[in-house]
């Protein structure tokens, strides 16, 4: 029933999108880089003491997608993701050359041996894999709109895939709801959510050891 209730959220925030009159997303930004390998540059925002840069878009199950180029797309955890999972043990990525669907269950989280699934924001093929997360998985959390990204996808559909993803506003107001949804399920850790400056702590589940990790980041992850 949650799991309906997100979903039914997140349309209604895109039907909010389409009659503001929103027909075509708004320009992605280009990397320039020597190599699509490097991390892609984020405008800083802070909602609800989660990060939510601008210039990306967002799936409801708490992955994001960034433009490189016409049909590239980088794609990775968004900071609600990866503090709700918190300090994970490993990180399963999907091989090269893997073809990806929007809403799959892509990546795969490890911790404490429990995992959660991930879905990926965007359709295409795997091109690139983030091999240094794979190493150390902790970039995911420090940095998961930088050094801390997944996969790159050519995606040849990517213009009608950002259309059912969120950005500006209502990026902002689903990841208010997220966390005005977190805390309804965890009002003990209410004081726990945000450190000094109002950004949320880097392990929200490490506060609530009475919580299930799985059960908790499954129904957020929408896996």
């Amino acid at each position: 029933m949650t799991v309906i209730m997100v979903l039914l959220t997140f349309g209604l925030f895109l039907a909010i999108d389409y009659i503001r009159g929103q027909k075509q997303i708004a320009k992605q930004p280009v990397l320039r880089t020597s190599t699509h390998e490097a991390a892609p540059r984020m405008l800083p925002a802070i909602v609800a003491g989660f990060r939510v840069p601008e210039n990306v878009r967002y799936h409801a199950g708490h992955t994001w997608a960034l433009s490189e180029s016409r049909e590239l797309v980088r794609v990775g955890m968004d900071d609600f993701a990866t503090k709700l999972a918190g300090k994970i043990d490993s990180i399963s990525l999907p091989q090269r050359g893997r073809w990806v669907r929007q809403g799959q269950k892509t990546f795969t989280i490890f911790r404490d041996g429990k995992s959660v699934d991930l879905v990926s924001p965007i359709e295409g093929t795997v091109t690139g894999i983030n091999e240094a997360v794979l190493k150390n998985p902790d970039l995911a959390r420090k940095d998961p709109y930088g050094d801390g990204w997944l996969m790159t996808v050519q995606a040849p559909d990517s213009k009608l895939n950002f259309r059912n993803l969120l950005g500006g506003s209502l990026a902002r107001l689903w990841t208010e709801e997220s966390a005005l949804r977190l805390h309804s399920r965890m009002p003990m850790a209410i004081g726990a959510l945000a450190q000094d400056g109002g950004v949320a702590v880097d392990d929200i589940t490490a506060h609530m050891p009475e919580e299930d990790w799985a059960t908790l980041t499954k129904e957020f992850f929408l896996s």
